[in-house]
């Protein structure tokens, strides 16, 4: 070994214990500020086999899944104007629900058991409501959700609701499908969709 490979390997070294400090520094911190009641919101970035999700929680439940494809810096702009400043990135306030949607994407849970912080009403709130009525592995039709809200007309409605489902996954816009069967549209993109509706008929 060369004098060069030997400080290149005291960097690297150096450069690793560094990521490890302040990634501790940056837990304890999080973690302080959840018991002192400062912190508004808590997240992490979870890599999945449908790519990296956003996980974001407050004191209530989870209250944002956010796929990569809707921005998560834009994702904790607006989670920090509606719901308040103090955002740190908290792996440990959202672990449960990081490890119950790794579960699910690995066919080992076909439903969730975790507290939700649901930030809608109205005619969203029940179209939400009416999604988490659709069991794993079963699909409804953009009309029959708007049949079930007592809306009949509104199938527009619906699809704008799933749209802006805050919590994807975990409640299942995916398994809401066209008319004819095929899977529409899907705030993940198609090939998401496609992939969930698989995965739950396998």
């Amino acid at each position: 070994m060369t004098s060069a490979d030997t400080r290149t390997d005291l960097h690297t070294a150096l450069d690793r214990g560094l990521a490890d400090d302040l990634a501790g520094l940056r837990a304890a911190l999080a973690a302080d500020a959840e018991r002192s009641g400062l912190l508004d919101v808590g997240y992490d970035i979870v890599d999945t086999p449908i790519g990296a999700l956003l996980v974001a929680a407050t004191g209530q439940g989870v209250v944002r899944v956010a796929f990569a494809r809707e921005d998560h810096d834009q994702v904790l702009a607006e989670l920090a104007a509606t719901i308040g400043p103090r955002i740190l990135r908290a792996p440990a306030a959202v672990a449960v629900a990081a490890g119950q949607l790794d579960e699910y994407l690995r066919g080992r849970r076909h439903g969730f058991d975790l507290p939700l912080d649901l930030r809608v009403s109205g005619f969203r709130q029940q179209v939400l409501t009416a999604l988490r009525g659709i069991g794993y592995g079963a699909t409804r039709s953009y009309a029959e959700i708007a049949a079930v809200t007592g809306s009949p007309r509104a199938v527009r409605a619906v699809g704008t609701a799933c749209a802006r489902n805050p919590l994807p996954l975990l409640i299942p816009c995916h398994r809401v499908v066209r008319a004819d069967g095929s899977p529409g549209s899907y705030l993940g993109g198609a090939e998401v969709k496609r992939a969930l509706l698989a995965l739950e008929a396998a």
